[in-house]
Formats: C-alpha cells, sequence, structure tokens
C-alpha cells in the first residue's frame, strides 16, 4: 500500500492547482525560515500528517508518539536524504549523518570522551575559556558586541581545546565565518532535497559554502598530520579517533572519516552550545528578577571567590534557567527521519520512505504540554516539575539512541560560562526590537543579537 493511500484520511483534498499552490507556498518558507513550514497546528496537535509536492510527511508533537518512533521503533528508521543533502557535503558519514553499523562503531568508539569522571576533569578549561572572553570585553570597554559571536568563540575555544589539545593553531574567526558560510543556504537544500532536484542544481549561496567545506576540511586535516607526526600521549578526541578500530572487522578510521567527526564535533559541538548562551543571555537581560536570582546562587554557591571546577555542580537553578533557553530556543529545532521499514506509531501505520519530523519547537512550545508555553519560567525545571513532566516533552539535544553525545558537556560548560561572566559584567539589549529566530539547521538569530556589555561595580 502507497503512503497516501495510508494517509489519505487525515488529508484534505486538494485540486492540482491547489496543490502546485500550496508546494510553491510551502517551499518558499523552507527557504526563507523551515520553521515558517512547520504546520501551524502542530503547536497544539499530537501529530499532522501534511503533503509537500505531493509526497505526503507526518510531524510528531506528542510525547508518547514522539517515544515510540524515536526509541521503539529507532531501527526502522535513519537520517535520510534530507539531512545528507544538506549536512554530507560538510560532515560526511561521521557520527551525527551516519546510520546503522557505522553510526555504532564511531559512537562507541568516542564514547569514553564524555565519561562524566573525563567532563569533570574539562572544566577549568571551561572557565579558563570564560575568563579569557571576560578579558577581552574588559580590553574593549563598555559597548555593544555580537552576543551570538561572543558565545562562538567562546564554546570554540572550550571544544578546540579539551578535544583537539589546542588544535594546532587553527583559524578560530575564519573557521566560525565558515560556518556560517555553510549553514546560511541550508533553507535551499531542504527545499531541493524536497522536491528530488539532483545534486548538481546550483543554489544562492552555494559557491560560498562549498568553499566555506573546503577551507574547513583543509583545516582539520592539518590537525591530523600534525598529530601523527608529533606528540602521541595526549588522551583527548583526535588521540580516539586515531585508534578507533571497528570491532566486527578491525578496520581503523580513514583520515576522511576521521574529518568527518571532527567536523561533526566542533559544528554541533560548539554551535549549538553557543546558541544556547546566546538566548540565555538575552532573556535574562529581559528578566532582570531572574537573572538576580542566577546571582544570588552564584554569589551563594562561590562565597565571593572565583568560579572554581566544585562550585558548578552545586548551580541548579543557573542550570535550570539555560534548561528553559532551550525549550524556547531549541538549537537543534527539528529532527528529520526517513522509514527504512513499514512501523506503527500509535494507530497510524507509518509507510516505508515516509519523512518523519519531529519539530522541537514546536514540542517545546506546545499549548498542551505547557502552561504559558511562551513565558521564560526557569522553575519549570525545578527537580519536582521535571520528574512529573513526559522525558520526551523537552528535548533540546534529540532523542532515542541519536541522543546527542554531548549533551552533559553541553550543559556543564553553559554553566561554567554563565557562572564566570554574569557576576562581572552587565549584560543588557542594545535594541528594542526583540530578536527574530531562524533556523538554518540551527536556531540562530536572523539579525546579530547586538547586546551592550559592561563591568559590574563592586560593592564598597
Amino acid at each position: 500500500m502507497s503512503s497516501t493511500a495510508l494517509y489519505r484520511r487525515h488529508l484534505p483534498f486538494l485540486g492540482p492547482l491547489e496543490a502546485a499552490s500550496k508546494t510553491v507556498r510551502t517551499l518558499s518558507a523552507i527557504i526563507r525560515n523551515p520553521l515558517e513550514a512547520l504546520p501551524p497546528e502542530i503547536y497544539r496537535e499530537p501529530f499532522v500528517i501534511s503533503q509537500i509536492a505531493g509526497k505526503p510527511r507526518i510531524y510528531l508533537a506528542d510525547p508518547v508518539l514522539v517515544h515510540e518512533a524515536l526509541v521503539k521503533s529507532a531501527d526502522a528508521l535513519d537520517k535520510g536524504e534530507d539531512v545528507r543533502r544538506a549536512l554530507g557535503p560538510a560532515l560526511g558519514k561521521g557520527l551525527l549523518t551516519a546510520d546503522g553499523a557505522h553510526w555504532k562503531w564511531q559512537r562507541q568508539s568516542v564514547a569514553q570522551a564524555f565519561r562524566h569522571d573525563k567532563l569533570l576533569a574539562l572544566q577549568p578549561a571551561m572557565i579558563a575559556a570564560a575568563e579569557a572572553t571576560g578579558a577581552r570585553w574588559r580590553s574593549q570597554g563598555p559597548g555593544a558586541v555580537d552576543i551570538a559571536h561572543e558565545m562562538m568563540r567562546t564554546t570554540f575555544d572550550i571544544i578546540v581545546e579539551t578535544m583537539m589539545s589546542g588544535g594546532a593553531g587553527i583559524d578560530v574567526a575564519r573557521v566560525e565565518q565558515g560556518i556560517t558560510d555553510y549553514l546560511k543556504p541550508s533553507g535551499w537544500t531542504f527545499a531541493l532535497s524536497i522536491m528530488g532536484a539532483p545534486d548538481c542544481i546550483p543554489y544562492p549561496g552555494q559557491q560560498k559554502a562549498n568553499a566555506a567545506v573546503t577551507f574547513l576540511r583543509s583545516s582539520l586535516q592539518a590537525v591530523i598530520a600534525e598529530r601523527r607526526g608529533g606528540d602521541s600521549q595526549r588522551q583527548d578526541l583526535v588521540a580516539m579517533l586515531l585508534a578507533a578500530a571497528d570491532p566486527e572487522t578491525g578496520r581503523t578510521m580513514t583520515e576522511g572519516e576521521i574529518i568527518d567527526n571532527l567536523m561533526t564535533f566542533i559544528t554541533a559541538g560548539h554551535e549549538t552550545t553557543a546558541l544556547g548562551l546566546a538566548w540565555t543571555l538575552h532573556l535574562l537581560s529581559c528578566h532582570p528578577a531572574i537573572e538576580a536570582r542566577v546571582l544570588d546562587e552564584i554569589a551563594t554557591v562561590t562565597q565571593g571567590q572565583p568560579i572554581a571546577s566544585d562550585h558548578i555542580a552545586k548551580l541548579a537553578f543557573t542550570r535550570q534557567v539555560f534548561s528553559e533557553a532551550m525549550r524556547l530556543y531549541p538549537p537543534a529545532p527539528i529532527i528529520t527521519r526517513t522509514a527504512i521499514r513499514e512501523f506503527v506509531v500509535g494507530d497510524q501505520a507509518i509507510a516505508k520512505g515516509t519523512v518523519v519530523y519531529v519539530p522541537i519547537h514546536a514540542v517545546h512550545h506546545h499549548s498542551t504540554l505547557w502552561d504559558n508555553p511562551e513565558a521564560f519560567d526557569p522553575d519549570r525545571f525545578a527537580p519536582e516539575a521535571s520528574k512529573a513532566r513526559h522525558r520526551y516533552a523537552y528535548m533540546p539535544f534529540g532523542a532515542g539512541p541519536r541522543v546527542c553525545i554531548g549533551n552533559a558537556f553541553a550543559v556543564m560548560e553553559a554553566v561554567a560560562v554563565l557562572a564566570v561572566l554574569l557576576p562581572a559584567f552587565r549584560v543588557a539589549a542594545a535594541s528594542a526590537t526583540p530578536p527574530q529566530p531562524i533556523m538554518r539547521v540551527t536556531l540562530r538569530p536572523k539579525q546579530s543579537l547586538l547586546m551592550k556589555v559592561e563591568e559590574r561595580r563592586v560593592p564598597g
């Protein structure tokens, strides 16, 4: 049975002209901002079936249905063509884009880098990177900064120092710009994939994106070459990738596969946390009472001393604030999967080849899952409130076997950065116009998120 036949009772009848017009509108929205292409009803309904370019696509927002799809039926889904078109040129078949056995052995190869004891040992580097950002702000004096750019630089310093032992002199500014250039036309790659257009079809921004991929991958190639010919004692992510072997075949990673995974961790590992931090600082600037609670907690925990590693785990409310910011602005706002066999979600059969979306942005703003969902309320993440909520009502790091391997790393570094910067600096909006989120694979501010930064006065 075709997927259209399976879903016919959920799909309204559209004449040929109306269907073509709807497809054009949807594709235009995807190119502008894929969030705008989500069916509006998915913010209040458990699931929606829509038709794009003549093919049905299913959207899941009910946590129970999400669990059934991404956990119970995980083996029925893979990343699919949309993800391959958008991310494959840069990330190859690394951990974020691979499927099946190839994904499994890569994940096993790097898992020990994210053990709790390993993460605790990385906290001083996180604190040092945040302190370097503070020193840079002091040297610049009061003024407006692009806070997303500043957080990108901070988290990039952290990922390079902790996972690549310094990165052999990587050009931070060029890498950040390269990632931006690559992600900017992602709406076009999604739209062309949905249309089934050949890979050779050109699109606006493609030339810059291709140049960015060449630069980024060649930079990492230089890191690998330096490591092969130099110090072999460092036990970081690069070392793990160089030593990784498939337990079934014994084969090691090719240079291209190592680059795929380093690209994955550099882009996903610093971009998403940086955006979470930028949105957090924006929200705190709009809610001074909540900011005051954060500052009180930090002062109580540190007792006036500089932030240290053993303080970070004690900053529970600060962690709640970051969690609530990621609810409102999930760094990766949509999960996309493709069914590789028929399976069932709820009472709905999902046909092979169907594209399944879990719109995390819609789940996090869903009117049946959250009271006053547009409000910024970190108390939603107090322990008792979190226990009362379905596990898959909140998914800033994805869900199921493919949940982000670096989720604990990301939260730890975010709390560390906030704990260093917030007591030292007042950050306020530089514009009265609220920032608009736009999806470029990740959820970025549409315009530069300019914020005024000035040192706080020390009492006395």
